[in-house]
């Protein structure tokens, strides 16, 4: 007989985790069902918002069992996203057990993001480029690296201060916005506007932004509402850090350079 509170643990920390990490709403709730269904468990519930998971099983039998889960937004990770959906479909075939499916269920939960030296390189390439892209010289690209990659050695630093997304996003902009005009400062033939635009694109939050867009397409307005407003207040943020070093540098005199 199918221990129905064992396989809905299960289900939802699977759930759990793949919200946790950026997941879409409806890959989380398609995830916990199809290991429910796969354990003959068909009479289930299972709602997800972008910050919680509600999930029932077996509600008119002795085996009833449910859990609510409520889960932070977590900067995303799609490689244990990828893990656990492969995960989930060896559960579902019935090729691994609920007991090594646990095993490994912790081990994707540690799994590591990109080191630190490769992220900065990275962040400034993209930082660079997009400047580039936005109408910069080749110059305003090589700026935009550096800055680039300045501000992932400065966020890297601040998550150990455990500061809220709203602080980090301010702070960054302002960071952003301060080196963009100190080279701008230097007499160099760069236009700050490109670099500063280029600087913020790590910040933007285009993934959010088109979840929502998919939770509104498949009817989840609830989530896609959460996420859309978690977007929004991000993109104040930066237009916050970036206007605030703009409007003390009118105030100082640099208006040569606006």
């Amino acid at each position: 007989m199918t221990d129905t509170k064992k396989v809905l643990s299960f289900a939802v920390e699977l759930g759990d985790i793949l919200l946790r990490n950026g997941a879409e709403v409806y890959r989380v709730e398609d995830s916990v069902l199809a290991i429910l269904n796969s354990y003959d468990i068909t009479d289930c519930d299972v709602y997800v918002l972008s910050n919680g998971i509600f999930a029932s099983a077996d509600e008119v039998t002795e085996h009833a069992s449910s859990m609510i889960r409520h889960v932070p937004m977590y900067p995303m990770h799609l490689a244990r996203i990828a893990a656990l959906n492969s995960l989930c479909r060896e559960v579902c075939a019935k090729n691994k057990s609920i007991e090594d499916a646990w095993e490994k269920l912790a081990e994707y939960k540690k799994l590591p993001g990109y080191r630190l030296p490769a992220m900065i390189i990275a962040t400034g390439i993209g930082c660079g480029g997009f400047a580039y892209l936005f109408g910069g010289t080749a110059l305003d690209g090589v700026i935009a690296t550096i800055v680039g990659c300045l501000l992932r050695i400065f966020l890297h630093f601040e998550a150990g201060m455990n500061n809220s997304k709203t602080v980090t996003n301010v702070l960054g902009s302002i960071v952003i916005s301060i080196l963009a005009f100190a080279f701008a400062f230097t007499g160099l033939p760069i236009h700050y506007d490109k670099i500063i635009i280029g600087g913020i694109m790590p910040l933007v939050p285009g993934i959010p932004l088109t979840n929502s867009i998919r939770d509104f397409i498949n009817s989840d307005y609830l989530s896609g509402s959460i996420r859309l407003i978690d977007a929004l207040l991000t993109a104040f943020c930066i237009a916050v850090g970036v206007g605030i070093v703009i409007t003390i540098v009118q105030l100082c005199g640099g208006g040569a350079y606006l």
